[in-house]
């Protein structure tokens, strides 16, 4: 029997986050753990008047390619995946995976040159979906591997994923419209703001947001969501951050990472563990040593790590840094095959933005929301 939750789900995915409409071309991008979901994915789609265009990953096929595929392959961009970035209406991901450590014995250098040959392709994609062109969402499908990442068992873990949803209520569109309005108030406050002060025991970091626009997420293109974002201006960031939580990068952690950044770049980095693959990604492209984004975690309903940045960068009490490429929404101008972002715990911390105290140990001053 489905759970009444997916089904319910599939109704927020397909009519609140991607809003399809009659006669829109819809990519549904799945795998075999998730059927449940796809299928009530499928049925909302079709109800909505979609064409819906389906692809159901087969297990173990990227860990295939990245260890046999020879230099014209890893080099080769999809003509099909390119007709649909550049065509279609609404992209749905389903993340369903069986095993999280999949690549973890794979050449990282290997999926670097891939990530660099699809660049444009990419960009191409950020651009359409920052004018809402392109409608795009990301969520995930409770699944062993992901519960025990979580150390949850898959009841609890299940559990996790609807509530972090807002599933559990009886209107969960109207949910997460309040949080939206939420967050409209703290980018409200935010709006025409320049220099930024952050300071902490993981962090000391200046950096300027003149002429960036913050975004909220409250549901639109992640799913479960809560945070608000932005692209700091490129050149602006000077300083220091620890991330006190590992940062994964296709199933591999890299721990307690440190970044120095000075004029934008990342100029000296070091972490306890998966330092080499850090090094690498940084070096990706010229754009994979500055920062593409920075956010701030809204949902205070979402308060462990699971070690999946779906859930994670929504933390309360968090904020999170993304190297590579900007969103383009924000008015971020940097461009890269890389966007791997960075969490770090606020417990001990303030933010402060052209002299005015904005957030401190974790929670927004009461002024920033109009309380």
């Amino acid at each position: 029997m489905t759970d009444p939750r997916v089904k319910k789900l599939a109704q927020v995915l397909v009519n609140y986050s991607l809003e399809l409409q009659p006669g829109e071309q819809f990519y549904l991008q799945t795998g075999p753990l998730a059927n449940e979901l796809s299928l009530a994915v499928y049925e909302e789609a079709v109800k909505a008047g979609a064409h819906v265009f389906t692809r159901c990953a087969i297990p173990g096929t990227d860990e295939i390619f990245f260890k046999y595929a020879r230099d014209e392959q890893l080099d080769y961009v999809s003509p099909l995946i390119t007709y649909i970035v550049e065509n279609f209406n609404a992209h749905l991901i389903i993340g369903a995976d069986e095993n999280t450590r999949a690549l973890s014995a794979v050449d990282s250098t290997r999926q670097q040159r891939a990530s660099r040959a699809s660049a444009a392709l990419f960009s191409t994609m950020l651009e359409r979906i920052a004018r809402r062109d392109y409608k795009w969402c990301y969520t995930v499908y409770p699944t062993n591997a992901y519960a025990m990442e979580a150390d949850m068992s898959l009841s609890d873990y299940r559990d996790f994923v609807f509530q972090a949803g807002l599933l559990h209520l009886d209107d969960p569109v109207e949910a997460w419209r309040q949080e939206g309005e939420r967050q409209r108030r703290i980018i409200g406050w935010l709006d025409g703001r320049d220099q930024v002060t952050i300071k902490g025991a993981n962090i000391d970091l200046r950096l300027s947001i003149k002429g960036r626009r913050f975004v909220g997420a409250s549901g639109k293109e992640n799913f479960p969501d809560g945070e608000v974002f932005t692209g700091p201006v490129e050149e602006s960031v000077n300083g220091w951050v620890r991330f006190s939580y590992p940062a994964i990068f296709s199933g591999r952690e890299v721990t307690n990472i440190e970044l120095w950044f000075e004029d934008g770049k990342v100029v000296k980095e070091q972490a306890d563990k998966g330092g080499e693959l850090l090094t690498g990604l940084l070096n990706t492209d010229s754009g994979a040593r500055y920062l593409g984004e920075w956010g701030i975690g809204t949902n205070y309903g979402i308060q462990r790590f699971t070690k999946n940045m779906l859930f994670d960068e929504k933390i309360g009490g968090t904020i999170h840094l993304a190297v590579g490429a900007s969103l383009r929404e924000t008015g971020g101008q940097n461009e890269s095959g890389l966007h791997w972002d960075m969490l770090c715990d606020m417990a001990e911390s303030e933010i402060v933005i052209d002299g005015d105290l904005f957030y401190k140990n974790g929670k927004f001053v009461p002024g920033v929301l109009g309380e």
